[in-house]
């Protein structure tokens, strides 16, 4: 492309020319020889291949023993569904529960029940299957649909289900999880002969990382990143929590139900148990830990190991709000009589097993950032107040602090992978902080949330409506993760960015929004700055321009995108679909798929449009009645096959439209505008120069 740019760019073209360049691309427009046969272009797939590690909860749990329910119809035999099972929830809440929680020390099972997870794609694609529950309970079942509609095999997709309950270093001396990780890596890469994809999402991508980091300590370091070039060959970061999720400690200190019929207290007493709970608590990023070398073995035999340091720059104490919208908690706990002011940190010993409130005068505000939470300084200033909390330092302490491969609370560098996508939704109310108070109730009850702190479209509000101090983004997070931990991978962006603002929706181009080469730092965050309609959903896309060597990163950001439903977003799909085929198809020529236009690429894709009485998208779509249509929008239905449609955003379809000659003539005007009008058609040469540029 570079180089047809710098012919027509310094070399005078004769009329003659001009037509033999018009009968050449007429021929090769009408030629068809890129996509006559969707058999050609659909075999272009047979070495993709993905793995899919999900989110928290996001893996079926099935019973590994046999447990006897009294007073309920249904028990837990071998294989029976306990993650999640409604029907045996709703009646045999305390047999299940003993299925599900784990001793918060050892992350050993309980003594009548044990539970392990799924394997295969089932295990992720509906958690509680049904005709009712399945619907509600759907995590990678419709990104599982688009495969077989463009025909992936069976064996090309392959599911990394895991015990989401256990901290990162039992998943590996539990179940050998990241050994079986590499060989399903290594397995995919002989049976497709190619590498592959890796999509993550939510918690999956701290579990990704930390593979990745133990898979540096397995192998040589001369191998480490061959391995990686010869068995990833992009990774796609779904709603990655990269600095932490603020529902994480609300649920540790109050409880989530994951919409489940269970009460808070119940949830809180679960989700304490689990070595996982801390994996996506908030931090720093101003705090890392230094690695130290270590033996592996020495820690599974149960030796000790050297410990990471950890340390936090200065800029860490000299801000107010160092790297989170506000104060991530806000506690309310007693001052006695006998006192006077608030002791500080760490408190002495006093009472055990206090139930508040109790008799206290003039209760204290204790106010504690994300590196309070991560190091632990929460937990041990309530700590005569939660029983809880010497379980959570416990834990802290080793399962994270001492972890033997890295501290996972600490900030992610780019990983060494060539091709990186980080893809999360923007623009909906997300919690960042909460106040706290005893409700006067006991363990699990013995908090009560009595205002949360949100951010919405650049803003910071409270429940209550009290006024919020804090740092101001310019746009919120997915509903759950904040923006500010969502958007850390915009540091792993090249110096050189381009920005690209698209409707979600199909379209034909018209409000498609293009910045080139914009300057990128690393320490601040990058805005597109860019017009948009209020009744539209847009996607921005930030794709390096200037890449740091050996290495390609974009962001897409899906305006209303929410963290738990983004997997079944059927414009992330679209959006996934396009890159990979970009990435396999040997006419495709620059670093990312086309974003000029969006049209349909399946047959739901097409509907119809009563306004005009008829079906949508005239060039691509068409009304062919099929029988069992029960509306006109079923019977609208492609005119070409998939394959063919998937041309129009190879490289060289760019400059061709619907039609051959309207193709040719644009290219043609182009030349004729650059070598004999000069500067009366600048403006128009201008705008040709950045179609072509924005394809490369």
């Amino acid at each position: 492309m570079s180089s047809l740019r710098a012919r027509y760019d310094h070399r005078p073209f004769s009329a003659a020319s001009l037509l033999r360049a018009a009968v050449f691309l007429f021929l090769v427009a009408s030629s068809g020889g890129h996509g006559d046969s969707g058999g050609e272009e659909m075999s272009l797939y047979k070495k993709l291949s993905g793995v899919i590690i999900p989110g928290f909860a996001s893996t079926q749990l099935r019973a590994w023993s046999v447990l006897d329910c009294p007073y309920s119809p249904f028990d837990f035999n071998p294989l029976d569904a306990v993650w999640v099972d409604t029907t045996k929830l709703f009646s045999a809440v305390n047999c299940w529960l003993k299925c599900m929680l784990l001793d918060p020390y050892t992350q050993g099972d309980h003594p009548e029940c044990k539970s392990r997870p799924d394997t295969g794609l089932s295990a992720i694609t509906e958690l509680d299957p049904g005709y009712i529950t399945g619907p509600l309970s759907s995590v990678w079942k419709e990104w599982l649909k688009w495969c077989v509609e463009f025909g992936i095999e069976p064996n090309a997709i392959i599911a990394a289900p895991y015990d989401w309950r256990l901290a990162p270093s039992m998943l590996e001396k539990r179940d050998l999880y990241f050994h079986k990780l590499k060989l399903t890596f290594e397995t995919a890469l002989k049976l497709r002969g190619g590498p592959s994809f890796v999509f993550a999402h939510s918690m999956g991508n701290n579990v990704f990382r930390y593979f990745l980091e133990w898979l540096k300590l397995e192998i040589s370091p001369k191998d480490y990143i061959q391995w990686l070039d010869e068995h990833i060959l992009a990774y796609f970061a779904v709603g990655a929590p990269l600095l932490g999720a603020t529902e994480s400690v609300k649920a540790s200190l109050s409880g989530v139900t994951f919409g489940l019929p269970i009460n808070e207290g119940t949830a809180r007493l679960m989700y304490n148990s689990y070595g996982s709970s801390m994996w996506l608590y908030p931090f720093s990023q101003y705090c890392r830990a230094d690695n130290i070398q270590w033996n592996w073995k020495h820690y599974f035999e149960g030796k000790e190991s050297d410990r990471h340091r950890y340390h936090c720059e200065e800029t860490q104490s000299d801000w107010g709000w160092p790297n989170w919208p506000t104060d991530l908690i806000n506690i309310e706990v007693p001052r006695y009589p006998a006192m006077g002011a608030y002791p500080t940190m760490p408190m002495p010993q006093m009472a055990q097993n206090v139930t508040l409130p109790m008799e206290y005068e003039n209760p204290v505000l204790l106010s504690f950032s994300p590196k309070d939470v991560s190091d632990g300084t929460l937990f041990k200033a309530i700590e005569e107040f939660e029983p809880e909390s010497q379980r959570l330092l416990y834990q802290l302490e080793n399962y994270y602090k001492n972890d033997p491969v890295l501290n996972p609370l600490t900030p992610w560098e780019r990983p060494p992978l060539k091709n990186i996508f980080c893809i999360y939704g923007i623009d909906s109310k997300t919690e960042v902080g909460y106040y706290f108070a005893p409700s006067g109730k006991p363990y699990p009850d013995n908090w009560l949330i009595t205002d949360v702190l949100y951010e919405f479209e650049g803003t910071l509000l409270s429940r209550s409506g009290i006024p919020v101090s804090g740092n101001v983004s310019e746009t919120s997070g997915d509903g759950t993760v904040p923006y500010n931990s969502l958007s850390w991978c915009k540091k792993w962006l090249g110096p050189k960015v381009n920005i690209t603002r698209a409707p979600q929706a199909e379209h034909d181009g018209s409000d498609v929004q293009v910045k080139l080469n914009v300057d990128h730092h690393a320490d601040h965050d990058i805005l597109p700055n860019m017009e948009r309609s209020p009744r539209v959903k847009y996607i921005t896309y930030y794709e390096d321009s200037e890449s740091h060597p050996e290495s390609r990163t974009a962001v897409w950001e899906l305006d209303k995108g929410h963290h738990r439903n983004i997997v079944r977003s059927q414009v992330l799909m679209r959006e996934l679909w396009l890159q990979m085929w970009h990435e396999f198809h040997p006419d495709a020529k620059s670093k990312f798929v086309t974003k000029a236009t969006r049209g349909p690429l399946r047959d739901v894709d097409c509907y119809w449009d009563y306004g005009k009485a008829r079906c949508a998208w005239p060039e691509h779509c068409e009304y062919r009645y099929a029988f069992g249509d029960v509306h006109l929008g079923q019977s609208c239905r492609l005119k070409k096959s998939s394959a063919d449609l998937l041309l129009q955003y190879l490289d060289w379809y760019v400059f061709f439209s619907s039609s051959p000659f309207q193709s040719s003539l644009h290219i043609i005007l182009l030349f004729f505008s650059n070598q004999f009008l000069g500067s009366r058609s600048s403006k128009n040469t201008a705008y040709w120069h950045a179609k072509v540029i924005q394809q490369e």
